[in-house]
């Protein structure tokens, strides 16, 4: 029997052919999120629903959904935008898209240092508002990474490849994390046991810490005061791990030099100072936008439901 799916969220072409390749497949297309009644009215006679982040499946969508439904795919990492208790209730399988986007968040990570720390977006306005009279040795002097001790919070897949990659500029890494790696995967890395131990040697701290209530507001005013003066922060797990003010107060008071941030508390809103802040680098939640990531992030719920209708044990079922 083939399995019906109903996409109710925009994805590229190359990702729904991937689905129409296993499932009959209906699209809701390229639109907003649809509205709760528009989704269970799509969904019906469908075995299975697929969404992305901005639509939240809560215990009240879920209570509704057709009994022929019996698996959610969410086109993410993240699952905040799931109830995860209330699908375990209603007996729904949910899967997720892990470790496939671990390369080019990575990358985006590096590019998020490397536009803070070269004042990217203060020499991108310069030349597109046509206001650059050519080259001075004083114009626009940014800060090397290279040799910069870097502080990562939060050291799972994501943690490591970006660890990976900063050795390239010979960084020594420090981390935290809820519990110390296994030697094989620490390598030269150095633990540091708590928050405030990591922020007082990194010169350029990244969060790559998954969201959630454990982690909200992670960093605040009292820990910024803990790197050292000019240190650069980037931010490219959760938007919610970052208190938005303080952030900004500390660019603005100069005891951060520059800040990249891909992700953002209540995204696509953005804290108004943000706009105003010349040293901060930011990207539109673009870390996983590789073609590459896109279409294996299709390919892994494939395979998860696949295995789950045919009763085996998916690696990227949540419930």
């Amino acid at each position: 029997m083939t399995r019906r799916l109903f996409i109710a969220c925009a994805l590229p072409p190359s990702v729904v052919s991937v689905f129409a390749g296993s499932f009959t497949v209906t699209y809701a297309g390229d639109g907003p999120p649809l509205s709760t009644e528009a989704l269970l009215a799509g969904v019906a006679g469908h075995d299975a629903l697929v969404v992305t982040a901005p639509t939240r499946v809560d215990r009240a969508l879920i209570e509704r959904l057709p009994p022929g439904v019996e698996a959610v795919a969410t086109y993410s990492v993240g699952h905040d935008h799931l109830d995860l208790a209330a699908a375990k209730e209603k007996g729904l399988a949910v899967f997720s898209t892990p470790d496939v986007l671990t390369d080019a968040c990575a990358e985006a990570a590096l590019l998020l240092m490397l536009g803070a720390a070269r004042r990217a977006t203060e020499a991108i306005a310069l030349l597109r508002d046509q206001r650059w009279t050519g080259w001075t040795p004083t114009q626009l002097n940014g800060w090397e990474i290279t040799g910069k001790r870097l502080g990562i919070v939060g050291m799972g897949r994501l943690g490591r490849a970006i660890a990976a990659r900063a050795r390239a500029f010979r960084m020594p890494i420090h981390y935290h994390n809820r519990s110390r790696l296994p030697a094989d995967l620490e390598g030269d890395a150095t633990y540091q046991p708590s928050l405030e131990a990591l922020m007082a040697v990194s010169q350029v701290l990244v969060l790559a810490c998954p969201g959630g209530e454990a982690t909200r507001g992670l960093l605040h005013k009292e820990r910024i005061a803990r790197l050292p003066p000019g240190a650069i922060v980037v931010n490219i797990g959760r938007g919610s791990v970052v208190v938005d003010a303080d952030l900004a107060d500390a660019l603005d008071s100069g005891h951060l030099a520059a800040a990249g941030l891909d992700v953002f508390d209540g995204e696509p809103t953005l804290y108004p100072r943000y706009y105003t802040l010349p040293t901060l680098f930011m990207l539109p939640h673009i870390g996983s936008a590789t073609l590459e990531t896109r279409n294996a992030m299709g390919q892994i719920l494939v395979e998860g439901l696949e295995a789950f209708w045919a009763g085996g044990a998916p690696v990227n079922r949540l419930v």
